[in-house]
């Protein structure tokens, strides 16, 4: 029977921290603001709007984050390599039979670039939702399982009524994902998921024959 694991992309497929910084250098110095980059990169996860009211009169961000997105592929894809394990975590899904969907907040046409570019082959992309609005998305792809590395993962997760798993490779540890109600915490990143998914498939086979 088929079944569904959606992922998180920026700190749970993607390292865009390099990327990231350079688009927001390149922000700073077109528009002539000063940007605590040092402090963007620290929390990423919410959507870019989110951030640039931090740094933008109100009346300004939505033409910040119209050149951000346009300059962004130029200066953000090449620097952003893939998570350790991101590759066959995602290929782990697609050997036993299952779907990866990748739903993140990024801009839709910007995470394409990212996994096309890093050769990672999810089967379905949604962009540009976050925290419980990502809901909406793994319950339309029927996604029984959610990876991601921010506390807004996991309550996408929960609203979904998908397992939340969580990874320690963005801005949160392990203790505090499971307080937030990670149900699952991979305390080595995506390189512990092949493993832990063949358990969770071979318990749910178990506990269907039972």
């Amino acid at each position: 029977m088929t079944f569904t694991v959606g992922f998180d992309l920026d700190l749970t497929l993607v390292d865009s921290r390099p990327g990231i910084r350079a688009a927001y250098e390149w922000l700073a110095a077109a528009t002539g603001r000063r940007i605590d980059i040092d402090l963007v990169v620290s929390r990423l996860g919410p959507p870019l709007v989110q951030e640039l009211r931090n740094w933008f009169p109100e009346d300004e961000v939505e033409e910040a984050s119209a050149h951000y997105l346009a300059a962004y592929p130029a200066h953000a894809i090449t620097p952003s390599p893939a998570m350790p394990g991101a590759r066959e975590a995602v290929a782990a899904v697609r050997e036993q039979g299952g779907r990866a969907v990748v739903v993140t907040a990024k801009y839709e046409r910007n995470a394409r670039l990212h996994l096309d570019h890093l050769g990672i082959e999810a089967d379905e992309l949604v962009g540009g939702l976050w925290a419980e609005g990502k809901a909406e998305a793994l319950r339309a792809h029927g996604a029984g399982v959610y990876v991601g590395d921010h506390l807004g993962d996991v309550r996408g997760a929960r609203a979904a009524g998908a397992l939340a798993v969580a990874v320690p490779t963005g801005p949160y540890g392990a203790e505090e994902l499971r307080a937030a109600g990670a149900d699952v915490v991979l305390p080595g990143g995506l390189t512990d998921f092949p493993a832990w998914l063949r358990g969770y498939r071979a318990e749910a086979a178990e506990s269907a024959l039972a």
